[in-house]
């Protein structure tokens, strides 16, 4: 015999589990919070953006803190011909971040006491005219010699390869100082170039050779070399500039023959915060040598330059920072060193006249650094 059940007890039955459904699950999905930006989230972001600004084709940076490398990357493009992205491992030119690899190799000679900062370069280089005072490593390192920088007259010569940085002296040594030695700051890049025949000297080798010798195997900056045009360079970035501002083409070649120590190198974001950090704490340099570099010299007035052996030395928020930075043709770099906290922070670009400085590479270190 068939059980009847009424139709209205079997709807009541179903309208009763529906609500029993219903309480145990959840009326729609729950929106889940988005995640907290991590520090390589923002300073992945605060890169683009300032590759954006300045319109570079190509941006690599990186960070290292207490010696380590914590975050390093590359963003668009190396070769923007044949759309090769930028990595970590592109080699860009840094144009005056290469006085730094000049200071630093003098600093190292005056730990082997190879080299006197306060004696006349003519101990190192005989040929060197007279000026009447004495110039100084010293002075040139701080760019307080009176040696003149660029001039118009510079860019009209035709260019000329230097089979060695004395024959290259020819270009200023003749001409007049603008200023008696120590009496003001002048930035000269040919200062750097005659500071990095007195390193050569001094280390009884070539410039070239005494950098690798003292600066770039020590610290393993496998990355980091003279910018040779016909040499071929594992992951080169190409160089740009922008024809009026808007149309990206090709940068020349450079013959960087009369100046590698003052801007003739190449490197890589990882290299240049590796460099940094080896000025942060013992080991590469003794403490006093690295005081030395990070003091600032001072006029023969005593008014202070703000710019020690190569370092310029500033100050945010009462935080002590060192930096430099580099301009060249077809590339423009930053370094900048925050002690407190033990941060290096690198940022390279391959265009001409890409401007950015020392505040946009503080604001990448603040990231990683402690609260103050």
């Amino acid at each position: 015999m068939k059980l009847r059940i009424p139709i209205p007890t079997i709807l009541l039955g179903l309208l009763l589990a529906a609500g029993i459904a219903s309480a145990q699950s959840p009326a729609g999905p729950t929106a889940k919070p988005a995640p907290t930006p991590t520090r390589a989230d923002q300073a992945r972001r605060m890169m683009e953006e300032l590759r954006v600004r300045v319109g570079s084709p190509g941006l690599s940076a990186a960070v290292a803190v207490d010696g380590k490398v914590v975050w390093a990357e590359g963003l668009g493009e190396a070769d923007a011909e044949n759309h090769t992205p930028v990595s970590p491992d592109s080699r860009f030119r840094i144009g005056s971040l290469s006085k730094l690899l000049t200071a630093a190799a003098a600093a190292r000679l005056v730990e082997q006491e190879k080299l006197e900062l306060d004696a006349p370069v003519q101990r190192y280089i005989p040929t060197f005219p007279d000026k009447g005072q004495p110039i100084t490593p010293r002075l040139l390192a701080g760019h307080l010699a009176g040696i003149r920088h660029y001039g118009p007259q510079d860019f009209q010569r035709p260019p000329k390869h230097y089979e060695n940085l004395v024959d290259a002296l020819e270009i200023f040594q003749a001409d007049p100082l603008v200023h008696p030695p120590g009496t003001a700051y002048t930035y000269s890049s040919y200062g750097y170039n005659l500071l990095g025949v007195v390193v050569g000297t001094a280390a009884g080798t070539d410039f070239l050779s005494a950098i690798d010798d003292l600066v770039v195997r020590p610290l393993g900056l496998t990355a980091t070399g003279p910018d040779v045009p016909e040499r071929i360079v594992d992951r080169r970035a190409r160089p740009y500039r922008r024809n009026g501002g808007s149309t990206l083409e090709n940068e020349a070649a450079i013959d960087s023959s009369y100046k590698w120590p003052s801007g003739g190198y190449l490197s890589t974001a990882p290299d240049l915060v590796r460099f940094g950090a080896a000025h942060l704490t013992d080991g590469f340099l003794k403490s006093e040598t690295r005081a030395l570099l990070f003091t600032s010299q001072k006029t023969t007035a005593g008014e202070e330059t703000g710019v020690g052996i190569g370092w310029r030395i500033g100050t945010k928020d009462s935080r002590r920072f060192y930096h430099h930075g580099g301009a060249i043709e077809g590339g423009r770099s930053f370094l900048l060193l925050v002690p407190d906290g033990k941060v290096a922070v690198a940022i390279l670009t391959n265009l001409t006249g890409a401007r950015f400085d020392e505040q946009d590479a503080l604001k990448l270190a603040e990231l990683f650094l402690p609260a103050p």
